[in-house]
């Protein structure tokens, strides 16, 4: 492992696998267990990057499937690449953009969790084989063929700290046959964009994707091939299940299965109650769009649970949503006030609920941190 990139192993709980480290990339060092923001077009919906900067979001998710439509990613090499486009000082992490095209014409992980994920591809997705995936463009309807090696290459592009090979996302409800089928072209994949990759590294880690559904000796087959090759990381990919309970018991079982000396990423989850479970089994970082898109529609993160912020009831309580929070929101605005602002549809309702969630799920790492560090978890 080149010296650009290294994660440091701190603190194994005596309770649990949850462990806390450091993972030093070339724009700073990210503290372990911990959550990501996902920035789809190069920022977090409602929040500038100085503002998350301020909030010390350590590590923020970019979509290259989303930046390669618009503005291109040639376009932000020419800016100087993501860091310098978006102004961002912080590590950031890349996907493929197979996560996206699949995700798009299938649904989300999450939307499996809630069992609303769609059996059969839409017209997003036009061919899939062994040279990649073509799609057709939700802005201008373009058909553009993703491959590895043209994934890689957009990454490079876009110079995050932490890049993603080419992988398949194929939903719960898959047969057998096509699931095993999947998982030998994505290894294919993977294995050509570490290739690429290692052809100039720029100052990049690349992690492998993890793959075999819920099935067990899928995920065991790759992790074992997966841990042979030069990969710096591990993310955990794939359908997770079709309930919370049927992710966890995949993730008891292949966590163990990684070398303990790499990073591991859950891609896509990032909810509250998958969180507290999931820093068990020794994941490292979380990424998930769920804490601003509850932001957005109102709902705002406590340390007593979640409050519906449009409800009557707050349409008087001038007070701080928490007086110990350190975000802006808190140390300025009321609950009154942001009743108003979401009730009157101002845009900067949106912006000062974001900063709040964004800022929740910070301190709530740094807390799960400590209590990993004390063997409370």
């Amino acid at each position: 492992m080149d010296n650009f990139f290294k994660f440091e192993q701190i603190y194994k709980s005596k309770k649990s696998g949850a462990r806390v480290g450091k993972i030093h990339t070339p724009h700073g060092t990210i503290d372990t267990p911990n959550f990501v923001g996902v920035g789809t077009n190069a920022t977090l919906k409602a929040l500038d990057s100085h503002t998350a900067d301020s909030i010390d979001l350590q590590l923020m998710f970019c979509n290259t499937y989303h930046l390669i439509l618009q503005p291109g990613s040639k376009t932000i090499a020419a800016a100087g690449g993501l860091h310098k486009f978006l102004n961002r000082n912080k590590p950031i992490i890349t996907d493929s953009g197979g996560f996206q095209v699949f995700s798009l014409a299938y649904g989300s992980v999450k939307d499996e969790l809630k069992s609303k994920g769609k059996k059969k591809l839409d017209g997003t997705v036009l061919k899939i084989n062994e040279e990649g995936v073509t799609f057709r463009s939700y802005i201008d309807g373009t058909k553009i063929l993703l491959t590895a090696e043209s994934s890689v290459q957009a990454q490079k592009d876009l110079g995050a700290d932490i890049i993603i090979p080419l992988d398949e996302l194929p939903p719960y409800h898959i047969g057998q046959e096509a699931l095993i089928e999947s998982l030998h072209r994505t290894h294919r994949w993977e294995e050509r964009s570490l290739n690429e990759h290692l052809k100039n590294r720029k100052n990049q880690a690349m992690y492998s994707v993890v793959h075999g559904g819920i099935d067990k000796q899928l995920r065991k087959q790759s992790c074992e091939f997966l841990s042979k090759l030069d990969f710096d990381g591990f993310a955990i990919g794939g359908s997770l299940g079709k309930t919370h309970d049927q992710m966890f018991d995949m993730l008891e079982f292949a966590t163990p299965l990684i070398p303990e000396d790499k990073p591991i990423h859950l891609l896509g989850i990032g909810d509250l109650h998958s969180l507290e479970n999931c820093i068990k089994y020794g994941i490292d970082t979380f990424d998930s769009s769920h804490p601003t898109k509850c932001a957005r529609h109102g709902l705002i993160f406590t340390k007593n649970g979640n409050l519906k912020i449009t409800r009557n009831s707050n349409r008087e309580i001038f007070e701080p949503i928490d007086r110990t929070c350190p975000c802006i929101t808190c140390q300025k605005f009321t609950i009154g006030y942001l009743h108003h602002l979401f009730k009157a549809k101002e845009p900067v309702a949106h912006t000062l609920a974001t900063i709040h969630n964004v800022q929740f799920m910070v301190d709530l790492m740094a807390d799960y941190r400590n209590k990993i560090l004390n063997n409370e978890l």
